[in-house]
C-alpha cells in the first residue's frame, strides 16, 4: 500500500460539524475551536484505505491486537528510536486516560500518593482522585528570559513526594508546554525514581511530533535502570488523528509488571477497537509520508504563531519542541483571570483554560487545523491583544 505524497492535504477546510465532534460542537458556529487536542486534517489515506477494506468484511465481533499490528510498532520503536521492543511486552487498550486509572489500581493501595507535574494534561490531575488515591504535584519552572524552556523542578518534586508516594505519572513530550526532555534531564528524573521507590507510568503520545529537530528518548529505553519500573503509554491517536476509535498499547518489558497492569484491566477495559487496531496498523506501517507533510504543516503554522505573539503585549510563548500545542502565558496580557474566557467572549475563539492543567492564567492553543483558519482566530485575538495601530 503507498500513497504520493502529494496526495496529502492539509490546507481543504472539512466541515466537521456535519458529525456529532467534541472540538465543534461546544461552542457555537461563530466560535473558532482551537482548544481539544484533535486535529482537523484528514487522516493519512493508508488509513482510510485500510479502514475502507474492514469495513467491507461486514462482520464486527471480539478481536484482538493482531501480530502484525505488534510487529509494525515494534519496527516503528526502532526505526525512531533506537527502542527494541517485543510483541510480548505490548497490551492494548482503549486509550491512554483509562490506562492511567489502571495503573493507579493496579500498583497502588487506596490512600497511597500518586505524584505528577504541572502544568499537565487534566486527566492526570483527576486520577487520584477518581481511584481513591491521593493526589501529589510538584510545578514545573516556567522560562525566564535567561532560560527559554519549561524545566522540571527537582526541589518542588522533592518537597511534594512523600513516604507513601508510590506512582509517577509522567508525560514525555510534555502535555501542554511541549518540551521534548533532555538526557541530563531525564537522568536527573531516574535518579529521583529510584531514591523514592516509584512506578512509573509514561505518556509518550507525542513522541512522533516532533518539531525543532530534538531526539525524543523513550524513558524506559533511555533509562534502563527503569525498564522494570515503567509502563511506555504509546498509540496513534494524536500523531495520525484518529483518537476517536479508541485505541493505545501499554509496553511494559517486565513481566511481573505487565501481568499486575494486565490484571487491572480485567472487568475495566472492553474488548480492543477493531477500528482502531485496523488504523493503528496503517498508520505505523504506512503513515511515515504523510506524518513527515504533516509536521512540515505544523512547523509552518507554529511559525504563524510566533509571528503574531510577537505583536501582543503581556503574551508570552516558550515554542513547543513537540506537539500541535501552543501553551500561551496571558497572565500580563490584561484580560482579567481567566484570560481563556475573555478571549472567548471577546474575540470568538476557543482555547484551554490553563487553570485545568493547574496553572491559572495560561491558555493551551491547538494549531493543528488548516493555515486559513488558524490565521483567522489569531486575527481575532490580534485585533483584542496588539496594540491599536499596530
Amino acid at each position: 500500500m503507498s500513497h504520493d505524497s502529494a496526495a496529502f492535504d492539509f490546507t481543504t477546510p472539512l466541515d466537521r460539524r456535519v458529525y456529532p465532534t467534541t472540538k465543534w460542537h461546544l461552542y457555537d458556529e461563530d466560535v473558532l475551536p482551537l482548544w481539544v487536542a484533535d486535529m482537523d486534517f484528514a487522516v493519512a489515506p493508508a488509513i482510510q484505505t485500510a479502514l475502507a477494506e474492514r469495513v467491507a468484511h461486514p462482520v464486527f465481533g471480539y478481536t484482538h491486537a493482531s501480530r502484525d499490528l505488534k510487529q509494525a510498532l515494534c519496527q516503528w520503536s526502532l526505526a525512531r528510536y533506537g527502542w527494541e521492543i517485543e510483541p510480548d511486552w505490548q497490551h492494548w487498550l482503549p486509550g491512554v486516560v483509562p490506562a492511567l486509572h489502571v495503573a493507579s489500581l493496579a500498583l497502588t493501595q487506596p490512600g497511597d500518593g500518586v505524584l505528577t507535574v504541572t502544568p499537565i494534561y487534566p486527566p492526570f490531575l483527576k486520577v487520584a482522585d477518581n481511584t481513591g488515591r491521593t493526589p501529589q504535584t510538584a510545578p514545573m519552572r516556567a522560562p525566564t528570559e535567561e532560560d527559554p524552556l519549561w524545566r522540571l523542578d527537582f526541589d518542588a518534586m522533592e518537597a511534594a513526594v512523600t513516604p507513601h508516594t508510590r506512582l509517577l505519572l509522567w508525560c514525555h513530550p510534555h502535555n501542554p508546554t511541549g518540551r521534548v526532555f533532555d538526557h541530563e534531564e531525564l537522568a536527573r528524573l531516574s535518579d529521583f525514581v529510584e531514591r523514592h521507590d516509584l512506578l512509573v507510568c509514561s505518556d509518550e503520545l507525542h513522541c512522533d511530533l516532533i518539531l525543532d529537530g530534538s531526539a525524543h528518548r523513550p524513558l524506559a529505553h533511555a533509562e534502563p535502570r527503569l525498564a522494570s519500573r515503567t509502563i511506555t503509554l504509546w498509540a496513534a491517536s494524536k500523531t495520525f488523528n484518529v483518537a476517536g476509535l479508541t485505541s493505545a498499547c501499554a509496553v511494559i518489558s517486565d513481566d511481573d509488571l505487565r501481568a499486575r497492569f494486565k490484571r487491572g484491566c480485567l472487568g475495566l477495559m472492553p474488548s480492543d477497537n477493531i477500528m482502531g487496531e485496523t488504523a493503528a496498523h496503517a498508520a505505523f506501517a504506512h503513515g511515515e509520508p504523510w506524518r513527515q507533510g504533516l509536521l512540515a504543516q505544523l512547523r509552518d503554522n507554529l511559525a504563524l504563531i510566533e509571528s503574531f505573539v510577537a505583536r501582543w503585549p503581556g503574551v508570552h510563548l516558550s515554542a513547543p519542541q513537540a506537539t500541535f500545542l501552543a501553551w500561551l502565558d496571558l497572565r500580563e496580557a490584561g484580560l482579567g483571570e481567566t484570560p481563556q474566557k475573555t478571549v472567548l467572549k471577546q474575540a470568538g475563539v476557543a482555547l484551554n483554560n490553563g487553570a485545568d492543567f493547574g496553572w491559572p492564567g495560561f491558555a493551551r492553543l491547538n494549531f493543528g487545523t488548516e493555515r486559513a483558519l488558524l490565521e483567522q482566530a489569531l486575527m481575532r485575538m490580534d485585533a483584542l491583544l496588539a496594540p491599536s495601530g499596530v
